[in-house]
């Protein structure tokens, strides 16, 4: 099963065709208000702009299994990401990323990229899924990884024609 398999819904609840995304580069991120890691909206934004322009989106999941650090609707945190960090990436559904009721997406995530010796589960907000312009999953970032290392792997999937 491929990742344009998988059905999304956009911040507001509407379907949002995956299929559409195929030929790009994503990096499909749970994402939180109130975590430390926050700031990392910004940086994905950076990245987002920089980047689209060669084929690249980011999908940002709002997520509240961690520490309920993200406590509101979608639609509130997609106001809270474009106010506070002028985020412009697609803001998607609010989703739970493990356990019985995870998003079929991130199962799927997780089950082609692993964690840190071959565990399954999403440790914290921020964990970010590269996926490549073919729809398989690259690479699996924790909360930590950004900046250089998650740029470098990015450009390099860029390159690939």
């Amino acid at each position: 099963m491929m990742i344009y398999d998988q059905d999304c819904y956009t911040h507001t609840g509407e379907p949002f065709n995956l299929r559409a995304l195929r030929g790009q580069v994503l990096l499909v991120v749970n994402v939180a208000s109130q975590c430390g890691f926050t700031p990392q909206l910004k940086e994905l934004e950076t990245l987002y702009k920089r980047y689209r322009d060669r084929g690249f989106t980011v999908l940002g999941f709002p997520c509240n299994q961690f520490g309920r650090q993200s406590p509101e609707s979608a639609e509130a945190f997609c106001a809270f990401g474009e106010q506070q960090f002028g985020v412009s990436f697609p803001l998607m559904e609010k989703v739970r990323v493990n356990g019985h009721a995870a998003h079929p997406l991130f199962v799927m995530l997780k089950r082609e990229a692993p964690g840190v010796m071959g565990t399954k589960a999403i440790k914290w907000n921020f964990t970010k899924f590269l996926v490549g312009r073919d729809g398989q999953v690259i690479a699996r970032f924790g909360p930590k990884d950004h900046g250089l290392p998650l740029r470098l792997a990015l450009e390099a999937e860029l390159d690939k024609k």
